[in-house]
């Protein structure tokens, strides 16, 4: 549906239910995936700063693949086949994800699970349960655990680069101060997946799609703030646990999915918190250092359950008594069997 078609409907007075992402004001679908799209550029563009021209070759690989795959499929259904953006989005979140230096032919495979499976098989855009780029990141740490483990120091653009921990580790040492290490952190200077490092250029393109008011800003506020109430609680390091891994990615970019996260807002509060708990469970017991994919996947799953029992009371709304709701509905059952 594009704008005239919208405000066309607007002025019929017609009401139409569909799948999200929903039209808001002059936004159309498109449009909003392009703008996104840009968006994510910015922790891009510090991947390739930091861990140099390979992390380019798997972001044009996974975007390639994503949107190649999804217009073969929706060709094959004989559908729309004009890209969206969405497909492009998928393809460069999945990147982001991925360590530096795993072989470019993992994240074609990657990148074409999250589309063909993890999005197109449910329906496509507006019908899948689960983030695709966080599926395809999951279904990659699964097939292939050793090389989605290895990390890298950043700057090592040739040769044999350094081989590090991820600040999650338990193996993980810091040689230098505390605050130098928040500072590397915060900036990107520190092994990682591609995108997550830097927590600077995150933050950036969260609070320009937050002013957009393309995203919520209630998943990433409670979402974080949940990780870092948490890691009071367990007396740990509060700044370390917001800063070090995939949070700030995953709260800014895959939590506020429009499709796979809550309709309404206490919804979406809901859903930050259960994935911020998740996550800190994860790191505090979990055998892997890192929860942010698998919590994200898992409030997915649980999202229909939310939408179902957490809904907005419309303007004026008054609840029928019991007894004469079921009087009610017994008229009725008689009036259609006559």
């Amino acid at each position: 549906m594009n704008d005239i078609e919208a405000k066309n409907i607007i002025r019929s007075g017609e009401i139409i239910i569909s799948h999200p992402p929903h039209i808001w004001k002059s936004f159309s679908t498109p449009k909003i995936m392009y703008i996104v799209f840009a968006v994510i550029l910015l922790p891009s563009a510090a991947g390739i700063y930091y861990f140099g021209l390979h992390s380019l070759y798997l972001m044009l690989a996974s975007t390639g693949t994503a949107v190649l795959v999804e217009f073969i499929i929706r060709k094959s259904r004989k559908k729309n086949a004009f890209p969206d953006g969405s497909a492009a989005i998928t393809g460069l979140l999945l990147a982001l994800t991925l360590p530096p230096r795993i072989p470019v032919w993992m994240a074609v495979i990657g990148s074409a699970f999250a589309i063909a499976i993890a999005k197109e098989a449910f329906g496509g855009l507006g019908h899948n349960i689960f983030n695709p780029a966080l599926a395809g990141r999951a279904f990659l740490a699964i097939c292939f655990p050793l090389k989605m483990t290895e990390w890298y120091q950043p700057g090592n653009f040739y040769g044999d680069a350094l081989t590090s921990a991820t600040p999650l580790a338990k193996n993980y040492i810091y040689e230098g101060t505390k605050a130098a290490l928040y500072r590397d952190m915060f900036f990107g200077n520190i092994a990682g997946s591609i995108g997550e490092t830097s927590a600077l250029v995150i933050i950036l393109g969260g609070i320009i799609l937050i002013i957009l008011k393309l995203i919520d800003w209630r998943i990433p506020l409670i979402y974080i703030g949940t990780v870092a109430a948490g890691a009071a609680l367990f007396g740990q390091d509060i700044i370390f646990q917001v800063l070090a891994g995939g949070l700030m990615l995953g709260a800014f970019f895959m939590a506020t999915d429009y499709v796979t996260s809550p309709m309404t807002p206490l919804g979406r509060c809901i859903f930050a918190a259960g994935a911020g708990i998740i996550t800190l469970l994860i790191r505090r017991f979990g055998a892997m250092p890192e929860g942010v994919c698998f919590s994200i996947l898992i409030m997915n799953a649980i999202t229909p359950l939310i939408d179902k029992y957490v809904r907005i009371k419309p303007f004026g709304y008054k609840k029928e008594p019991v007894k004469k709701a079921a009087q009610k509905n017994t008229k009725n059952d008689k009036n259609r069997q006559q």
